[in-house]
């Protein structure tokens, strides 16, 4: 809003993102900078129970949420399951992203690299100059059809097509 006192409504739109998580406004559950397991066991070692533990942690600063450092080689997903859909075709938009970036494989990107640029940088989330390709380890697919995602896939599962469950 033109209202807004701009000086609190500062940054990129991802930090606006990072801002709504930590706040508990979007539907994803904040995740940890950490295993959980591993705070579970550095409480206990403190004699703190893991929620205060957790708390200390996150406003000290010695934890941080995921969010903020989203190209940070731990805090991104290994395994991907993909039911019913084309997410590295044709059809999905950006999907030479997804092929650089999450499958390390060729892909078709013409753009550079921000890198190192001197534009406008997030202030919530870390920047990284160099992003790491082929984040996943396993990419699993199950569908009845034998999609782009498909032919990029470690694993691919049959699905029941409509005649299978009319028993025909």
């Amino acid at each position: 809003s033109p209202l807004a006192d701009a000086s609190k409504y500062s940054g990129h739109l991802i930090d606006f993102n990072v801002r709504a998580e930590r706040m508990g406004w979007l539907p994803s559950a904040p995740q940890l900078g950490r295993n959980p397991l591993s705070l579970k066991a550095e409480a206990d070692k403190a004699g703190l129970s893991p929620a205060e533990f957790t708390v200390q942690a996150l406003k000290s600063g010695e934890l941080r949420m995921a969010c903020e450092q989203p190209d940070n080689g731990s805090n991104h997903p290994r395994n991907l399951f993909v039911w019913r859909s084309n997410l590295l075709g044709s059809s999905g938009k950006g999907h030479e992203y997804m092929q650089k970036y999450l499958l390390g494989t060729k892909s078709g990107i013409q753009g550079e690299e921000l890198g190192p640029t001197e534009g406008i940088q997030p202030e919530e989330v870390e920047w990284q100059t160099a992003a790491i390709e082929g984040k996943l380890d396993l990419l699993v697919t199950l569908d009845f059809r034998m999609s782009s995602t498909c032919l990029f896939s470690d694993i691919v599962l049959p699905t029941a097509t409509w005649y299978e469950k009319d028993d025909m």
